[in-house]
Order: structure tokens, then C-alpha cells, then sequence
């Protein structure tokens, strides 16, 4: 396997680099731009979820490895050597143009269905509400993610039982957010009317980083935007978003940053006085609370 998001480490920071530049010779005071404090903890971020993700993939790999070889009732068609290198890495390519097209739809759906559940279920936004903690949108922004990277496997589980190879569906996911990483920008206006139609774009990534009611819970494609379309969750961009979380937690220390929400999770479900609220607050949306009495 290849890990493409480790090796793509340095264009990001390259990019990172780039896009503060050209707040200092292109200022707009339209766009937030970056701060220094900001970036440094999203970049922490970032670094941490690195190492943290290789060790939590070796396990991964085993459960994804294990629903191919013994559940998949095919194994979808790989070339019998290597075609591809890249130093000391080597993958075999599946020999159909058309296996590639369809793990491209299915581990998209698989993100959206993964993203969206991450946002209404508070047990998982507890993970994914780290990237969504910065009142900043910029490169650096993309790579402030989650230390508990757990709770995706299920979600691209069904692609192994379908028959992908484990090595396909990782090397897919990294081409996915690594395309996820660019639309993180202020710096790009709306894109051609028929990309906007059919990509993420950064105008609608920007509408899923805003606080603003209007913005909640929209725009959770990976690289195509016609699941938002298709499932109603799809929202253009109109007035200024406002970034950041609806109780911004401000603060620059990561372990905050990381686990802030399991710490309020953990405290609603001490003060909870029954059952039925405890799973409220573990499986209810984020924000949820038991109904009051009349």
C-alpha cells in the first residue's frame, strides 16, 4: 500500500505556505486569512493524526483484509504483477478501467455516509468535531483531524465485503482527501457553473464549515456534490459564512482540541437520570438534551 496523504505532506505545507504569502502581498478584507496560533495548532493536529492513523490502519488492514479473503463473495480482478512503483512500493492495477470507476462512486458514497453520520450522531461528531474547531478556513485548516480516527471503519467495510482489495480502498480514500485538502480556501471565488454542479467545490465546503443556521449540516460530499443533491442535504453559498463551532471552544491546546467533546459527552451522561437519556446523548444529534417536563 501507498500511503498517499503521507507523501503528499510536504505540497501541503508547501500550500500552506503559499496561501498565508499571499495574504500579505493579495490582502482581502473579505477572508479571514490565517493566524499564526491558529495554523500551528491545526498543523499539530494534522501531525498527530498521522501518527496516530498509522497504527490504528495495522488494524484496519486486518479487519478489511479478513471480509475480503473470507466474505467477499468475489475478489474484483488485479493484473498478476506489479505496474506501478514508486521506490520501494509496488501495487498491482485492476485490469478493468471500470473497477476504478466504481470504487471512485462507492468510497464517496461511503464518505458521505460516513460524514453526514459523523455530524447527527454526537458520539461520532465527538471525533470529527475537531476539524470544524478553527473560526479560520484555510489550508492548514484541512489537516486539523481527528486523534480517534476509530470509529471509521464500518463505514468502508461493505467495500471489502463487496469484493474491493483492502490496498484499492486506501488508496482511495488518500486520493479522496487529498482532493479534499484544496477546496479548503477563501482564496478561490465559485468555480465554472457545471463543476460547481457536480464537484465539492471550495464555495460549497465553506458553506459546511459554517455556524450559521442556515449552513448546519449541509455540504458533506468528499468529491462529488451530487450526494448532497441527491440526499437533500445541499445548500449554495449566499451570505458571509461565519466559521468555526456554534460554542467555539477557544482554545490553542490540542489535547483540548482533541477530546473536548468526549469531556462534555462524559459529563451529560454522569448528570443524565435515566437510560433513555444516556442514549440520547451518546446516539442523538449534537446538542440534544432529554425533553422537560411541562
Amino acid at each position: 500500500m501507498v500511503e498517499v496523504v503521507a507523501l503528499a505532506i510536504p505540497v501541503f505545507v508547501l500550500f500552506v505556505v503559499l496561501e498565508a504569502v499571499s495574504y500579505r502581498f493579495l490582502p482581502d478584507d473579505e477572508e479571514r486569512g490565517y493566524e499564526v496560533r491558529d495554523a500551528a495548532t491545526s498543523m499539530g493536529m494534522g501531525a498527530g493524526s498521522q501518527v496516530i492513523g498509522f497504527f490504528w490502519k495495522i488494524a484496519t488492514v486486518v479487519v478489511y483484509a479478513a471480509a475480503y479473503v473470507y466474505l467477499a463473495p468475489f475478489h474484483l480482478d488485479a493484473t498478476d504483477h506489479p505496474s506501478w512503483t514508486f521506490g520501494p512500493f509496488a501495487m498491482d492495477i485492476p485490469s478493468s478501467p471500470w473497477v476504478w470507476i466504481a470504487l471512485f462512486l462507492a468510497d464517496d458514497l461511503a464518505y458521505y455516509w460516513f460524514h453526514r453520520a459523523h455530524h447527527r450522531i454526537r458520539v461520532l461528531w465527538a471525533s470529527h468535531v475537531v476539524h470544524h474547531s478553527s473560526q479560520y478556513f484555510n489550508f492548514s485548516t484541512a489537516l486539523r483531524q481527528s486523534w480517534t480516527p476509530m470509529t471509521s471503519l464500518p463505514f468502508w467495510l461493505p467495500l471489502a465485503l463487496i469484493g474491493f482489495p483492502p490496498w484499492m480502498i486506501f488508496l482511495q480514500q488518500s486520493i479522496s482527501l487529498f482532493y479534499q485538502f484544496f477546496i479548503h480556501t477563501e482564496r478561490v471565488d465559485k468555480m465554472w457553473r457545471p463543476v460547481e454542479w457536480v464537484m465539492n467545490t471550495p464555495s460549497h465546503h465553506r458553506v459546511h464549515h459554517g455556524s450559521d443556521d442556515w449552513y448546519l449540516d449541509r455540504n458533506y460530499a468528499g468529491i462529488l456534490i451530487v450526494w448532497d443533491r441527491v440526499f437533500r442535504t445541499f445548500e449554495p453559498e449566499g451570505a458571509r459564512v461565519t466559521y468555526g463551532l456554534t460554542k467555539n471552544i477557544h482554545t490553542y491546546n490540542p489535547l483540548r482540541v482533541a477530546f473536548h467533546e468526549y469531556v462534555d459527552l462524559w459529563r451529560d451522561l454522569r448528570a443524565a437520570g435515566s437510560w433513555r437519556a444516556r442514549l440520547g446523548h451518546i446516539f442523538g444529534p449534537p446538542g440534544w438534551s432529554p425533553a422537560k417536563p411541562r
